[in-house]
This record gives structure tokens, sequence and C-alpha cells, in this order.
């Protein structure tokens, strides 16, 4: 079993960055594709960014791509996500999720939220005006 904890949210104005960091524990997430999400109010939680633990396989949704990067620390088995230029429509819980597969033989899979296998809690990101 792997636990997922999202660390790294808080409030920022329109521009600035943040910092996101998922902390997994229960075993090391060797060759796991791993996967940020978010989700607005009253929205769907839609996909940010995914990589292949070797990070040969990235990906953005459109609207970061350019703006959110996302890497991995091995000494503290986390994966990262830099999100810079922060815009307020931005603002949503930010999701880390896990998935049992090295790789997605399409990468539509990448960018779907029934391809993780576990997810952490969440952590909130507000950017104001």
């Amino acid at each position: 079993q792997v636990t997922l904890v999202e660390s790294g949210g808080g409030l920022v104005q329109a521009g600035g960055s943040l910092r996101l960091s998922c902390a997994a524990s229960g075993r090391t997430l060797s060759d796991s594709i791993m996967g940020w999400f978010r989700q607005a109010p009253g929205k769907e939680r839609e996909f940010v960014a995914a990589r292949t633990w070797s990070g040969s396989t990235t990906y953005y949704a459109d609207s970061m791509k350019g703006r959110f990067t996302v890497s991995r620390d091995n000494a503290k088995n986390t994966v990262d996500l830099q999100m810079d230029n922060l815009k307020p429509e931005d603002t949503a819980v930010y999701y880390c999720a896990a998935s049992d597969f090295v790789r997605f033989y399409s990468s539509a899979y990448y960018f779907r939220l029934t391809s993780y296998n576990y997810w952490g809690q969440g952590t909130q990101v507000t950017v104001s005006s």
C-alpha cells in the first residue's frame, strides 16, 4: 500500500510561485508513473502534469506548459510540482497520484484519473488577483 502526502500549498499573489511536494510512504515509488491533478470548486478534477519516474516521459496540460515543472527528489522519495507565474484560475486543491505502471503504451492514459491507483489528500492553492 502506498500513502501519498502533499505539502507546499498556500496563498500567493498572481504572478507568484509555489512549490508543491508529494511524499510517498509504504514503498519506494521507483518506476511509478506520478501525476498531479487539481480540482477547483464546482469543477471536475483535471490533469495538471505527469512523468515517468525516470523523467524520460513528461506531460503537461496545455495551460500549464511553460509555467509548471514536475520533478523528483530521489533522496526524499518525493515528486515536486514547481508552479510559476500563477494565475487566479490556478486556484484549486492539488492532488498527487501514483500508478502501479512503469509506462503507459498510449499517451492518453497519462491524462486519465482512472490510470492512477493511489491518491493524496490534496493541498489547497489559492492565487489572489
